[in-house]
């Protein structure tokens, strides 16, 4: 659990707790060797301020530690319309929930760092990198994932269709996290110009296209919006 990289920060470590949080190294998985270490600190998410900058939900928590264990928390949050219940580690990530806990795949995990926005979703409608918000942040929360996008079992969404039709994927690791982003972008800009876009999608990293075709996709998506009336939000 790399607390600096992942963009969380420790407040009144004691004593052991801030040599254990300068040992761990990822974000991702986890490291039993920290939770003896941090006893007595408080974790929490991005300072209220940058959570609410960020559409996240400022939440301070107390470490329970029980037989060497993180103790859970109930969580309840919508996810792609349907009510889930949790219990999670205070620690945890959304993305680690949505994908192992909801087994809801399609949000990736690329560099654990929001570097890449591979694992961008919507969090009460506005684009959110998972891997930066606890997923006790997302307690009452409505998220959508790409999972939830397609208008139904026989239609996608228009901007999925775009990156199909405009060939605005290759290896496709970045396409969902690109199409959450796109999403956010079309429900505040109906008819953004290419800079704008690229400006949008300037958090999410593509290794495989040169953007040309997403930008393209997403102008594409933008003008079937405006002809259709169909919902920039599944």
């Amino acid at each position: 659990m790399a607390l600096g990289r992942s963009r969380r920060w420790v407040n009144e470590c004691q004593g052991s707790a801030a040599a254990g949080a300068t040992r761990a190294s990822r974000a991702y998985g986890p490291d039993h060797d920290l939770i003896p270490a941090l006893a007595g600190a408080t974790i929490v998410g991005p300072p209220a301020d940058r959570a609410r900058s960020l559409g996240l939900r400022p939440r301070r928590l107390e470490l329970v530690i029980e037989g060497g264990r993180l103790v859970g928390e109930h969580i309840s949050l919508t996810v792609n319309g349907a009510q889930r219940e949790l219990d999670v580690e205070p620690r945890r990530l959304l993305v680690q929930a949505l994908r192992e806990d909801l087994d809801l795949t399609g949000t990736h995990v690329g560099c654990d760092t929001s570097q890449c926005g591979a694992c961008t979703v919507h969090v009460d409608g506005r684009a959110v990198k998972s891997c930066t918000m606890l997923a006790v942040q997302a307690d009452g929360a409505t998220v959508t994932t790409i999972e939830g996008m397609a208008i139904s079992a026989e239609q996608l969404h228009p901007l999925q269709t775009a990156f199909w039709e405009k060939h605005g994927l290759q290896c496709g690791f970045c396409t969902p996290g690109m199409i959450m982003t796109a999403a956010d972008l079309l429900a505040r800009n109906a008819d953004p110009s290419d800079d704008e876009i690229r400006e949008a999608i300037e958090g999410n990293i593509c290794r495989c296209t040169g953007y040309h075709n997403i930008v393209a996709a997403i102008r594409a998506a933008a003008a079937a919006y405006r002809d259709t009336a169909t919902p920039v939000s599944a």
